[in-house]
């Protein structure tokens, strides 16, 4: 799919072609889509391949012959699953978007459609200028590092929510939940850390020209993907911790059931030892004129036992 949007004097809208300082969004085009890039719009072909790898982390490309400037940014990606009644796994991971600085036009290159370049289309955000490809690029990343902290503060209220739920259960599926919750931590951290080595290079200006008014903007992006790091590290830790101690609670609590399973066994077998003593065919027995006697015996015996075993706090 192809969009195309420019900057006017009323604002910016939706164009049915490619003008110069426009911007072209492509979400996963298809071959004809990606050869209108490479051979109208001018577009390295490595560039567009690059932008649509999964596995292609944040960085810069700069091509000296053709003047373009690709700079890769990770975005974060959330996708819901119902599991059961109000239960609810969320599945964290980052993407690869694209964006190609060329003379003439900004290209938005990405596999999947995603809330940061819809913001940017139903402008959203303030101070979009198509004709203005390096403010366009930092409010780009700017909208992506927000997306970032929402995400990371969506992760820790399900991993509040999963740790009340961990205090009753003996169950695997929220240790699942939470071991989830780590993993896309772990993506969103080396994420996050390449898009801070990308910004760095960004600052000194070699590959992309950077403007004084952009200079304010690219300081708040910064900040804002600092602050993400440091909460990414933050919930790491304690979601790290919060595992170890509830897996040593659910084997604690698997072997409090089995104490009193085993005292509840030992105090029912007292009946049975006692009627397989008087139930052997041999003569002299004691107290075996009447069937009530044996019966007495077992019941004092295991209330007996019950007391000693209550007193040891061993039902709990």
């Amino acid at each position: 799919m192809l969009e195309f949007y420019k900057t006017f004097e009323d604002g910016t809208r939706k164009i049915d072609a490619a003008e110069p300082g426009c911007w072209i969004n492509a979400v996963a085009p298809t071959e004809e889509e990606r050869n209108y890039l490479i051979e109208e719009i001018g577009v390295l072909p490595e560039f567009v391949k690059s932008s649509l790898d999964e596995e292609e982390s944040s960085h810069i490309d700069y091509d000296d012959d053709f003047r373009q400037t690709l700079v890769i940014v990770d975005y974060p990606s959330a996708d819901d699953e119902q599991t059961g009644e109000d239960f609810t796994t969320l599945q964290y991971t980052t993407l690869p978007l694209g964006v190609v600085i060329l003379k003439g036009y900004i290209v938005t290159i990405s596999l999947h459609e995603n809330y940061n370049i819809e913001d940017m289309a139903q402008q959203r955000i303030k101070g979009i200028d198509t004709r203005l490809k390096t403010r366009f690029l930092l409010l780009l990343v700017l909208r992506i590092s927000q997306r970032y902290l929402i995400y990371l503060r969506q992760i820790d209220r399900l991993s509040s929510r999963t740790e009340m739920r961990l205090h009753q259960s003996m169950q695997n599926k929220e240790l699942i939940q939470m071991l989830g919750l780590e993993k896309s931590l772990v993506y969103f951290s080396t994420s996050l850390k390449s898009v801070e080595i990308t910004l760095n290079k960004i600052m000194r200006g070699k590959q992309i020209k950077l403007y004084e008014e952009d200079e304010d903007l690219l300081e708040d992006v910064m900040i804002e993907v600092h602050q993400a790091i440091e909460m990414c590290n933050i919930y790491s830790n304690i979601l790290s911790g919060t595992m170890d101690a509830f897996a040593s609670v659910i084997s604690n609590n698997l072997n409090i059931v089995m104490k009193v399973l085993t005292v509840i066994t030992i105090v029912m077998s007292i009946p049975n030892i006692i009627f397989s003593f008087y139930g052997m065919n041999v003569d002299g027995l004691p107290f075996a004129s009447s069937i009530w006697i044996p019966i007495g015996i077992a019941v004092v015996a295991c209330a007996i036992a019950t007391y000693i075993f209550s007193k040891k706090d061993m039902f709990h």
